[in-house]
C-alpha cells in the first residue's frame, strides 16, 4: 500500500512504461515523461488537442483571455461600479487558472516531444 512506510512509487523496468499506439500504427513503449499530455478522447464530444503546436495556440489564446479578465477589474475600479465585482468575482480565479494549466500542458508536451525525438519514437495517438 502507498501509505505504508518504506513504500516507493518509483517504477523501474517494464512497470514504468506506457504501451500506446503511435502515428505509424505500431505499439510502442513510452515512459511517462515521453508520453506527455493525455492523448485519448475520454469519450467526450470534443477530441482534445494534444500536439505541442496546438497546445501552444491554446496557451496563447488563454493568455489573451486572461488579459481580458485582468482588464475587467481595472475598468470596474476606473468607473467606480464596484457592485459588478460581486457578480463576476469568479472570473478572476478562472482567468488565472486557465492560462496556467494551458502553459503547463504545453511545456509538458514540448518536453515529451523532445524526449521522443531523442529516442526516435513516433508521437503516440491514443
Amino acid at each position: 500500500m502507498p501509505q505504508e512506510p518504506g513504500c516507493s512509487r518509483a517504477k523501474t523496468g517494464e512497470e514504468g512504461l506506457i504501451h500506446r499506439r503511435a502515428e505509424n500504427g505500431e505499439v510502442n513503449a513510452y515512459t511517462a515523461e515521453e508520453y506527455g499530455v493525455r492523448k485519448d478522447d475520454g469519450h467526450g464530444l470534443v477530441k482534445p488537442v494534444s500536439s505541442a503546436g496546438g497546445l501552444l495556440f491554446l496557451a496563447i489564446l488563454a493568455s489573451l483571455f486572461a488579459g481580458g479578465v485582468a482588464y475587467g477589474p481595472v475598468r470596474i475600479a476606473v468607473d467606480g461600479t464596484w457592485e459588478l465585482l460581486g457578480d463576476i468575482w469568479w472570473t478572476i480565479p478562472v482567468g488565472i487558472h486557465v492560462p496556467l494549466v494551458a502553459w503547463t500542458s504545453y511545456a509538458k508536451e514540448r518536453r515529451a516531444s523532445k524526449l521522443r525525438s531523442a529516442r526516435n519514437l513516433p508521437r503516440p495517438v491514443e
